[in-house]
């Protein structure tokens, strides 16, 4: 293969006035003239011939992190759970069996169960989408097998939401998935199937994704511990990705010790994603070992404008608010703080999210080293009338905003990530002064799933997920740590006979994951978590009233 090419031009790969085409759609009517243009077309045609010739080669398969085949690990009985094997409504993507090493200690005995994003070799995944033909992964995510090689037994992946594009369960074209506490209300997503399967007691500890609360939005919808860890310490290798800034991968448990072992199985560096490159050494860290249930000297600050949102029940602002007072008697210092920043978070992880999200819907992301599923990208190939027509609104609503601000504001994202910057750093001085803030999760309990169809108002289909994600989706820009750790139980807003879930989130500086995890355990250790309630309860005063 020549790199100069001479051979004949085939007008259907590249028709006269393609070049000319091409410009004209950025804008550009006069960058080249008639007596370029043949010279253009023929350079075109050079770079389809290299393009050919890469799509030609073998594929790069590796197994992450070790050599081992899926001998070791065999699969069995694979299957799609039909509806009288289900739970929780439609919880499983599909129900398998892979046992762990018996040499593997962290997670020993514990059932894991994995976001259908997350790639296991030989079982199918949907990605939460029927707008493409499922595809079947070749190789494991890492995840999978630094989890198996810790000894947990993978017991199925699990439903997410559309192209993981949703904090509501009732978007995934697999079906709904129902909160564990009570029927007819979302689990949140986009990991909805493993956060319901873990908070109704069927499966230890999920592993999922989180781009904007993914984790940690669920987990406070199902009673559960959801942990999001700081950029990078996770790899992502392996996993279906939305956008690599705000990538990150983390555990769904019951309690914080089985979060903390998790995170010990599945964190450290892969040399198959530079997201990974400030991680620790993988087998390095030791969060669930030096676990302490102390929060002596501990300074804990609570952000005034987690709680100033509108949307913010007040009983949630009570439950989360007495969460906090606790740690004033287990021996913390506990004081308001304010950075008034923090509400730009929302406009922040929104402009980010749409331009670099509909570049990852569109094929185009770029700007990473890593291994990458070619079988999703040749499924999902080029968008069509018939396949964009089946996308939830959601994942329609990200490519059009994103075009649209691409065409409309071409400095918009540097500015944005520059904020997006500013905010990094204004939290970081933060952290100088507190160890961990807090705040609500989500500014309220589950709501009622909605019985939503193609071709109802895809206004009515997004409702039921804003503002969920006002407390969450800016530290997946920011990329620190940040875990929802169950806290009380709260009527419903559509029926107040039905209690539900509240979340409190704890934050801390870049790579400070034994600070939340120290301070979570500390508070689970003391207290029954379902006792907790705003019914009765005065909201406490800690320095200022919010």
């Amino acid at each position: 293969m020549s790199i100069f090419f001479d051979s004949p031009i085939s007008d259907e790969l590249v028709p006269e006035g393609e070049a000319e085409l091409l410009l004209a759609n950025i804008g550009i009517t006069e960058g080249i003239s008639n007596s370029e243009s043949g010279d253009y077309r023929q350079l075109l045609a050079a770079v389809h011939d290299v393009a050919q010739h890469i799509l030609h080669l073998p594929d790069y398969i590796v197994r992450a992190d070790t050599d081992i085949d899926t001998d070791i690990y065999p699969r069995e009985n694979i299957r799609r759970p039909p509806p009288e094997d289900q739970n929780y409504g439609h919880a499983w993507a599909h129900k398998f069996q892979i046992r762990g090493s018996p040499k593997g200690e962290l997670l020993k005995g514990k059932t894991v169960c994995l976001k259908d994003n997350i790639a296991v070799a030989g079982v199918p995944q949907f990605f939460g989408t029927d707008a493409i033909p499922a595809w079947t992964p070749d190789s494991d995510a890492t995840v999978v097998t630094r989890a198996l090689d810790a000894g947990a037994d993978i017991v199925g992946t699990t439903i997410c939401e559309n192209f993981c594009n949703s904090t509501s369960s009732f978007t995934s074209a697999q079906g709904t998935v129902h909160n564990p506490y009570a029927e007819g209300y979302s689990a949140g997503g986009s990991t909805s199937g493993g956060s319901a399967l873990v908070g109704g007691g069927l499966v230890d500890i999920a592993i999922g994704a989180d781009q904007g609360g993914s984790i940690r939005v669920p987990a406070s919808f199902c009673g559960c511990v959801g942990f999001k860890p700081t950029h990078g310490l996770v790899p992502y290798t392996g996993i279906s990705s939305g956008d690599a800034i705000s990538d990150h991968a983390g555990p769904i448990a019951r309690t914080v010790t089985d979060v903390a072992l998790c995170l010990d199985a599945i964190a450290g560096r892969d040399d198959f994603d530079d997201r990974t490159l400030g991680a620790p050494l993988h087998g390095s860290t030791c969060y669930a070992k030096q676990l302490q249930s102390s929060v002596a000297g501990m300074r804990i600050g609570v952000l005034v404008e987690g709680f100033e949102h509108r949307l913010v029940d007040e009983s949630v602002k009570a439950t989360v608010l007495k969460a906090a007072s606790e740690f004033e008697k287990l021996g913390a210092t506990v004081q308001q703080v304010s950075l008034p920043l923090h509400i730009e978070g929302p406009a922040i992880w929104t402009i980010q999210q749409r331009i670099a999200g509909t570049l990852g819907l569109m094929g185009l992301a770029h700007g990473r080293r890593g291994l990458f599923s070619t079988a999703f990208e040749a499924t999902r190939r080029p968008w069509t009338n018939e396949s964009f027509q089946k996308l939830f609104p959601s994942t329609k609503n990200t490519i059009i905003n994103g075009l649209s601000l691409m065409r409309d504001y071409p400095g918009l994202y540097a500015k944005t990530m520059n904020i997006a910057q500013q905010l990094r750093d204004s939290y970081e001085r933060l952290f100088k002064e507190y160890d961990v803030i807090l705040m609500p999760t989500t500014p309220f309990v589950a709501p009622r799933n909605l019985a939503w169809k193609r071709g109802d108002s895809p206004m009515e289909a997004l409702k039921a997920s804003m503002g969920i994600t006002t407390n969450t989706a800016i530290f997946d820009v920011t990329g620190h740590p940040a875990i929802s750790l169950p806290v009380g139980l709260s009527p419903s807003n559509q029926d107040d006979r039905v209690r539900l879930p509240v979340g409190m989130q704890l934050v801390a500086g870049l790579w400070q994951e034994q600070k939340i995890l120290d301070a979570a355990f500390t508070w689970e250790s003391a207290n029954d978590w379902k006792k907790f309630g705003p019914l009765g309860i005065e909201t406490p005063r800690l320095g200022v009233k919010l």
